[in-house]
């Protein structure tokens, strides 16, 4: 698991403890906007979706990974791949951290590098990419410290409340 551990985080597999962290961050309204969600998830849905996770990402097209503190094991945010294409070496990826203590201190940095590491050397990726809303700051500086380039806006493509806003589409291309 050298590959998924940093200085200060490790990135695992979820486990069934997760649960309520998992319903926490999914039925969490705060987050509804960039994560595509519109309804809550019961702990059914979620239990029987951790029962899934551990399927392989060829199988599943996606991975969903804990983040969390070294020294301990619970989870402070999830990082994920995907829409993952193997034929194509792309996946798209996403990070929530979930308390706001924890944001801003170089957590989600660790993570999100820790796992370009891990899509470009293990899983052989061309490219990753990743939809961020453009008032999302944090998240454009966050991607685009790696070297993520928007490459498109999508126009009105969020609505919140009764507004719309733009999302860019940023891609990193792996170098070779």
């Amino acid at each position: 698991m050298i590959t998924l551990t940093g200085t200060t985080i490790y990135l695992r597999a979820l486990e069934p403890e997760d649960l309520e962290f998992v319903y926490a961050i999914e039925n969490d309204e705060s987050i509804w906007e960039v994560s595509n969600t519109q309804t809550p998830y019961s702990r059914f849905l979620i239990r029987q979706y951790l029962e899934n996770a551990q399927q392989d990402i060829y199988e599943a097209k996606q991975l969903r990974l804990a983040i969390c503190q070294k020294g301990t094991f619970e989870a402070i945010g999830l990082i994920d791949l995907f829409d993952f294409d193997p034929k194509n070496q792309r996946a798209g990826v996403g990070i929530v951290i979930k308390s706001s203590d924890d944001r801003n201190r170089g957590i989600g940095k660790e993570a999100l590098q820790l796992l370009i590491d891990y899509a470009f050397s293990q899983l052989q990726l061309h490219q990753l990419y990743a939809n961020i809303s453009q008032e999302n700051v944090a998240s454009i500086k966050l991607f685009t410290t790696f070297g993520f380039q928007c490459i498109g806006v999508k126009k009105d493509w969020v609505r919140t409340g009764r507004q719309f806003t733009d999302e860019g589409i940023y891609q990193l291309i792996h170098q070779s």
